[in-house]
Formats: C-alpha cells, sequence, structure tokens
C-alpha cells in the first residue's frame, strides 16, 4: 500500500484563448471533467474558470502520470465540447498547461482563488495570471512559447 498526497493547481486554455466555455452552461462542462478525474481514481477538490480558461485543483491517484492525465483530459472533453451544441465556439485546447504542485496546508487558499476566478479576472489578465504562477513557482519563461498555440 503507497501512501501519496498529490495535490496539483491544474490551469488551461482554449485554443487561441476563444473565449468558448459559454458561462450559462459552464457548470455542465465542470461536471464532466470531474467525471474524467474521478474515473482516474483521482479526487477534484475544486474546478473553476472563464471563459477562456480553467483551474482544477486535483489530488491524482499515483497510478497516472501528470502528462497522460492532462492528454487524457484534454482528448476526452474536446470531444465532449465539440458534440455539444452549447459550446459552438469550442475549436480545441491550447497544446500547453501549467501545472504547481502545493501541500496540504495550500488547499484551501487554492480552493479560494479557484472559486474566485471570475472576480480576479476584473483586475488581471489570464496572461499575467498565468506568467505570475510560473515566475512564483520557479519556471523559466521562453517568450518564444509563451501561450502559443
Amino acid at each position: 500500500m503507497s501512501y501519496t498526497r498529490l495535490l496539483y493547481h491544474i490551469v488551461f486554455r482554449t485554443k487561441n484563448s476563444i473565449p468558448a466555455i459559454v458561462p450559462e452552461y459552464e457548470e455542465t462542462l465542470y461536471t464532466y471533467i470531474w467525471g474524467v478525474v474521478k474515473n482516474k481514481k483521482s479526487i477534484l477538490y475544486r474546478i473553476g474558470g472563464m471563459p477562456d480558461h480553467l483551474h482544477l485543483l486535483i489530488d491524482l491517484h499515483p497510478a497516472h502520470s501528470l502528462s497522460d492525465f492532462m492528454r487524457e483530459l484534454k482528448v476526452s472533453s474536446n470531444k465532449w465540447l465539440q458534440e455539444n451544441p452549447h459550446f459552438p465556439a469550442f475549436c480545441g485546447w491550447a497544446e500547453s498547461y501549467g501545472a504547481f504542485s502545493y501541500g496540504l496546508e495550500a488547499k484551501e487558499s487554492i480552493i479560494e482563488y479557484i472559486k474566485n476566478q471570475k472576480e480576479h479576472h476584473k483586475k488581471e489578465s489570464f496572461a499575467d495570471e498565468f506568467r505570475r504562477f510560473m515566475v512564483k513557482n520557479g519556471i523559466t519563461i521562453d517568450e518564444r512559447y509563451f501561450l502559443k498555440d
């Protein structure tokens, strides 16, 4: 028996940052994603976002690599969104994503941060937010590829 706690704050956006996640139907997308996470024996603590990007706080089951998990989540939700008439502007997910690991002591503050996305983005763009996460986590940004699809 292994004992793990792999908390990831995951951020990913729509292709070309198109605002394709219709606010009136975002809960149906969130429910779908929750099902994908659950099927991977992982825990979704919170999901939220804006029309052009999503934030998830998950506890990833140790049987899954982060890259495999993200590929499967994007492929599955891409297919679901493409087939759903409530998201006509959706044309795919951007290739990149951000995943930042945290300890249990940060869980509640990240949940609150994700809950307040709509208010938060009245003051900060997604590009500035994503850049801030990368800098805070010591990730070197190569401007040639930053937020390019």
